[in-house]
């Protein structure tokens, strides 16, 4: 599942972005509205987590663009107002939801969660299944024909993040900024080490590995 935050404060947007990959989410961010609303306009998401504050061009703005152009990706609104009318104001215009400022972490995950599972109410609309291998967003469960494969964190955001580009070459660079948000060493081999272990889990009898390596490219899952 891919999810946009659009934050203007690096800290707070910095700080979510990173929690919500280490759940297994694609997150992409954006630090001001154009850019968000140019974001969001040009790609598909599950879910925006906005800030009602932002340069450029206001969350209220943002959200009401959205929904006057039929984008109906549910919006999570995050803001210091925190008034009963400006909470309102702010569901009125389109919000999904609104968490005011500042916030426990426990509680943007758990809401989150809340706003996935209305738009995916069966527990298996939360999991991406490419041939025999299944893994869950939510329970961060993996099978690979029928095997439970026991995953680290680090592992099951390399692998969701594969799955959720079934088909399409992932570079080292991409994967590296993925999965440890930051700047991408080349001469590193955290990659390589991981997906050999997550290649290791996941050769099961009678049944390879699906990682397949694209040299000078990158890796990827295909659909069988």
């Amino acid at each position: 599942m891919k999810i946009l935050v659009v934050e203007d404060d690096q800290t707070t947007r910095e700080f979510v972005v990173k929690a919500l990959a280490q759940q297994g989410f694609v997150v992409d961010s954006a630090s001001d509205g154009k850019e968000g609303l140019m974001m969001v306009i040009s790609c598909e998401y599950q879910l925006v987590i906005l800030d009602r504050m932002l340069p450029s061009l206001d969350g209220l703005k943002v959200l009401a663009a959205m929904r006057a152009t039929e984008i109906h990706t549910p919006v999570l609104i995050l803001s210091a107002l925190d008034s009963v009318e400006q909470r309102v104001e702010g569901l009125t215009a389109g919000g999904d939801d609104y968490l005011t400022k500042p916030f426990a972490l426990t509680e943007l995950l758990a809401r989150v969660n809340v706003i996935l599972r209305r738009q995916s109410p069966l527990e298996t609309s939360n999991k991406i299944e490419i041939g025999g291998l299944v893994l869950n967003l939510l329970s961060q469960k993996v099978t690979y024909h029928e095997q439970p494969i026991l995953l680290q964190n680090k592992e099951f955001i390399l692998l969701s993040y594969l799955m959720q580009h079934v088909d399409e070459v992932v570079s080292r660079m991409r994967l590296f900024e993925a999965v440890w948000d930051y700047h991408f060493d080349p001469k590193t081999n955290v990659i390589d080490v991981h997906i050999a272990k997550l290649r290791k889990k996941l050769e099961v009898p009678g049944h390879n590995s699906p990682i397949e390596t694209v040299r000078g490219a990158g890796y990827v899952i295909r659909q069988p």
